[in-house]
């Protein structure tokens, strides 16, 4: 009714009115008008004025209405037939203008385009795109020198356009770069008037920003010079006609809203700062009154709480005043909110009820006119965009996610050409954003259609000499996929990984050809190593550790470089380990225990390097840990009460800081230190480095003690090199998660030591080693460990009573207990065997993932060059 009130408006002046008509035959373009559509359109309108204007309407009106209906429609239906030909010349010369094919074929078969030259950079202020060469011209030609050769030629419009505004003098027109921003968008959408319409709606505010004079006719100028240079061969009249037909159109549209935006930005501006609370509360709450009361359905999409439906109000009056101060940012949150709303279901149709009960609220709070329209224009530019965005994204791969439902994706995605699938499946764009169907059906939790869409992804399509196969697609878009699919998804990381290996359907000699395609498991897109090792070490999985792709490449990389650069960081610790075990357990045997002056040296020397080179480093180590874990503020609670680091969860950093502190008080009890100013006295053994001065005396059997312990604990963190054979590393990792069944055992011999001890107490025997609870229980314990000797079982037979207690002991501990722990073994083993491997795999992934850390760059990268991740895999013949 706008467009019919601005015509009646126009009539008493023909030239306005003929312009009227033409712009609102452009808007409707892209609707089919004919005439019989026209009739029935000035027919029901006639009728409805005499219906509603009764007598007042007399046949003088009817006639002039009748008239004016049918100049109009047949306006429309001769801009539509006259202009689609100016269309198709547009879009050929752009494209040309671009290095895009331009050729087009005849109407409804467009050729495809073939693949855009490099692009262009990003454009740089206007008046520093072009500096004129030393010696230049005042008409920019350039004097012949040198260095003439390196001027580059421009190849696409925008840079054509800045060259020719530079040499017309309009260098200093900067708001020919915003036009030109946005110009690509409007050229490509010039058949779509209402998104043509919007552009410019948009162009209006962002030039309201430009403080300087703009004058449009001088942009048509250098936008005809430079496609004449870029479409030098099929450039004619049509071209000029079709090119200025649309500019005219473009800056009639511009010129209407020129001005407006300032003076609408301070009538929003006014009306915001002066609304009272009280105001602001009427609104939020009103403004769904009347869209439910004009939608009820609208109540389905709104159940959020009030606090929220409150906060979605104040959003949409911050986003009209928004849209005047930053019109290109709010236009690309707008698109990144309608891909939101596309996937959240909302119908289109409610956007219009929404922005009219909008207006009607602020409206109703007494708003100025100028206010009222300032924030009807915005809100509706808004809603523009939105319903715009949501229906460029509505793909029917994205129908189909939000459904949930496997079997219609299967039938949405059948109609796509093979090559463009994976684009389908991976990229929906509107303008700037994009959104992947994939990662939403992650998010809204539609995993029948993401594990569909994986399943699609990674099949492999043949055609002829060609195959297709979504594998480089999916990890390019989504390099994170493994993260992604660990953290939302895990059971759909099998789908991932079985789509990664393909296996041919013949078998030869028992065997079949399976080909693995785990290059972007080992590497990443910038050739570093990847970090899908990492994740899923970090979800703590062991049965997708174990799957066939993820042993293999974790395989590869261990046996070919990690296992080498490990072995190497573990051999300094191997050599402390010998020097320890040769101070502490080998020297001091030699001789018979009277140590030599070299012997005491040596001894000396060795345990000089276990202080010094093993104690730093396990210190060290210890202090970058812990300054990691309080940098993170990494704690855990022990006995929820005493708070300790997280690094000391791990079984090796814990041995690793208990044999510091042995060390440290080894050192503090060494027999050497102790003698070093007494070691030529008058003793047994004196002479450098002595050990037996009377001083140490007191401190060598403490010392000997900590040596054991320390001992221990040395060969304790060396069985992290069993990660070096899966079978060991499974089994040291059964041997600690049965250590449960053990302890419950020993738990119940002690239960029973103690219960007949006591009891065999009880009894006023003289049986030796029975006599009271302390050598009774000592007993049991020989008898239970084997170590009673047989000839004091012939004392236990002067009394009956004692040798039957005797007996009941053996009979439920040796017969009993020992053998249920046996099947309590045995059980457990096998049980967690399996998860045992996974475990172990686990533990060798995150060896694999320190060691790389610290690789050299160029070992890494000889390391993909041997494994010719870019050789194509042969298929057997008839797969």
């Amino acid at each position: 009714m706008n467009g019919l009130n601005s015509i009646i408006s126009a009539m008493e002046n023909p030239t306005e009115f003929k312009v009227t008509v033409e712009t609102l035959g452009f808007q409707h373009m892209d609707l089919e008008v004919t005439a019989p559509r026209v009739c029935i359109f000035r027919d029901a309108i006639v009728d409805l004025l005499d219906m509603e204007m009764g007598d007042r309407f007399t046949s003088k009106a009817r006639i002039g209405f009748f008239a004016m209906m049918n100049y109009v429609g047949g306006a429309y239906i001769y801009i539509r037939r006259e202009y689609a030909g100016r269309i198709k010349i547009i879009s050929s010369s752009w494209r040309t203008a671009n290095n895009k094919v331009a050729a087009i074929t005849e109407e409804g078969e467009d050729v495809e385009p073939a693949e855009e030259s490099a692009p262009a950079k990003e454009a740089e202020p206007f008046t520093a795109s072009f500096e004129t060469h030393e010696g230049s011209t005042a008409s920019g030609e350039a004097k012949r020198n040198k260095n003439s050769s390196s001027v580059q030629v421009p190849t696409t419009f925008r840079e054509m356009f800045f060259f020719n505004g530079a040499v017309m003098g309009f260098a200093q027109s900067h708001w020919m770069t915003m036009i030109l921003d946005q110009f690509d968008d409007i050229v490509t959408n010039a058949a779509n008037s209402y998104r043509l319409q919007e552009e410019c709606d948009v162009l209006s505010l962002v030039l309201a920003k430009y403080k300087g004079k703009i004058i449009l006719g001088e942009f048509k100028a250098v936008m005809l010079a430079s496609l004449r240079s870029l479409v030098p061969k099929h450039w004619d009249s049509n071209h000029e006609v079709a090119w200025a037909w649309l500019w005219e159109n473009v800056e009639r549209m511009l010129k209407s809203l020129m001005g407006k935006p300032a003076i609408r930005q301070k009538a929003l501006e006014r009306l915001i700062l002066s609304m009272t609370d009280h105001q602001i509360k009427f609104l939020r709450r009103e403004v769904y009154h009347k869209f439910f009361a004009s939608v009820p359905a609208g109540q389905d999409f709104f159940k959020q709480s009030t606090s929220r439906l409150y906060w979605i109000a104040d959003k949409v009056v911050e986003m009209t005043m928004e849209m005047y101060r930053k019109p290109k940012e709010m236009v690309q949150e707008i698109s990144g909110m309608g891909l939101r709303h596309m996937a959240y279901s909302i119908p289109t149709e409610f956007f219009a009820p929404y922005v009219s009960s909008a207006v009607e609220v602020v409206r109703a709070l007494g708003a100025p006119e100028p206010a009222q329209d300032a924030f009807r224009w915005s809100l509706t530019l808004i809603a523009k965009i939105l319903v715009r965005t949501v229906l460029e994204s509505a793909t029917i791969v994205m129908r189909a996610v939000t459904t949930n439902n496997a079997k219609q994706l299967k039938k949405a995605i059948s109609v796509a050409p093979r090559g463009r699938r994976s684009l389908e499946l991976l990229n929906v764009t509107v303008g700037t954003q994009s959104i992947s169907p994939l990662y939403w059906s992650l998010e809204s939790g539609s995993l029948h259609t993401a594990q569909a869409m994986l399943e699609d992804l990674l099949t492999i399509r043949a055609d002829r000499e060609n195959y297709y196969y979504g594998c480089s697609e999916l990890f390019d878009r989504h390099p994170e996929i493994v993260h992604r699919l660990s953290a939302d998804a895990p059971n759909l990381l099998p789908v991932l990984f079985d789509g990664l290996i393909w296996r041919s359907r013949l078998v030869t000699n028992g065997q079949r050809r399976a080909n693995y395609f785990v290059k972007h498991l080992i590497q990443d897109h910038e050739g570093n190593f990847s970090q899908a090792l990492e994740w899923l070490i970090e979800g703590k999985d062991p049965v997708i550790i174990c799957h066939p792709a993820v042993v293999l490449f974790s395989d590869i990389i261990w046996s070919q470089l990690a296992s080498r650069y490990f072995l190497v960081g573990r051999a300094y610790f191997l050599f402390t380990l010998a020097v320890c075990m040769t101070s502490q357990s080998i020297l001091p045997r030699l001789n018979e225990g009277h140590a030599t002056e070299p012997v005491r040296i040596a001894t000396f020397v060795c345990r000089a390097i276990v202080y010094l080179g093993s104690m730093g480093p396990l210190f060290f180590n210890q202090v970058q840990h812990l300054r990691a874990d309080i940098n993170k503020g990494a704690f855990t609670m022990l006995l929820d009460a005493i708070p300790y680091p997280i690094y000391l969860t791990r079984l090796q950093n814990l041995v690793s800081l208990a044999l510091l502190f042995l060390l440290a008080l080894m050192c503090a009890q060494e027999p050497i230190f102790h003698c070093i100013n007494n070691m030529d006295g008058d003793f047994d053994g004196a002479g450098i480095f002595t050990q037996s001065c009377p001083e140490a005396a007191s401190h060598i059997q403490a010392y000997a003690t900590l040596s054991m312990m320390a001992m221990l604990l040395y060969w304790t963190l060396l069985t992290d090199l069993s990660i070096f054979s899966m079978r060991i590393a499974a089994f040291s990792l059964v041997c600690c998660q049965v250590l449960s069944e053990l302890l419950l055992f020993l738990g119940s011999l002690a239960f029973l030591i103690l219960a007949f001890a006591s009891a065999i107490s009880c009894l006023k025997n003289r049986v030796e080693g029975f006599s009271g609870i302390g050598a009774g229980s000592l007993s049991l314990v020989q008898i239970s460990l084997g170590m009673f000797a047989s000839e004091r079982f012939d004392a236990l037979r002067q009394d009956a009573t004692v040798l039957a207690a005797v007996s009941v002991f053996i009979i439920m501990t040796t017969v009993f207990l020992l053998n249920l722990l046996v099947a309590q073994l045995n059980g457990a083993y096998q049980r967690v065997y399996e998860d045992m491997v996974g475990y172990a795999r686990l533990t060798r992934g995150s060896i694999i993932v320190s060691t790389l850390a610290t690789t050299p760059p160029k070992r890494w990268q000889r390391f993909l060059i041997s494994l010719k991740l870019e050789e194509r895999l042969e298929f057997n013949e008839g797969d």
